[in-house]
């Protein structure tokens, strides 16, 4: 298993959702109010020079899954340019 770890601009919220939920990934954890910069978007820090928040997504997922999320990602990535979606994939070694 693994654990992916997706940000994205809270304006694309309802479209990363349900391009996951269309794919069939249901299960995930998700933050609503995260902030920081990255190298694609302006910084996301919910002040009034730098407003705006970003989300987080959590998704233990299955070796198997692996490609469909990094090409529901990629997919995102070019429909959202402005998205700012970055997806991470961490080693998991056990789910409790």
């Amino acid at each position: 298993m693994k654990m992916f770890l997706i940000f994205y601009s809270s304006a694309a919220d309802w479209d990363v959702i349900e391009t996951f939920k269309k794919a069939g990934i249901r299960e995930y954890t998700k933050m609503e109010e995260v902030h920081g910069e990255g190298t694609d978007t302006e910084p996301k820090l919910g002040t009034h020079v730098w407003p705006g928040a970003n989300k987080a997504l959590f998704m233990a997922v299955s070796d198997d899954k692996i490609p469909l999320i990094v090409n529901l990602i990629k997919q995102i990535k070019g429909e959202h340019p402005r998205s700012g979606i970055k997806g991470f994939i961490l080693p998991m070694e056990e789910c409790v």
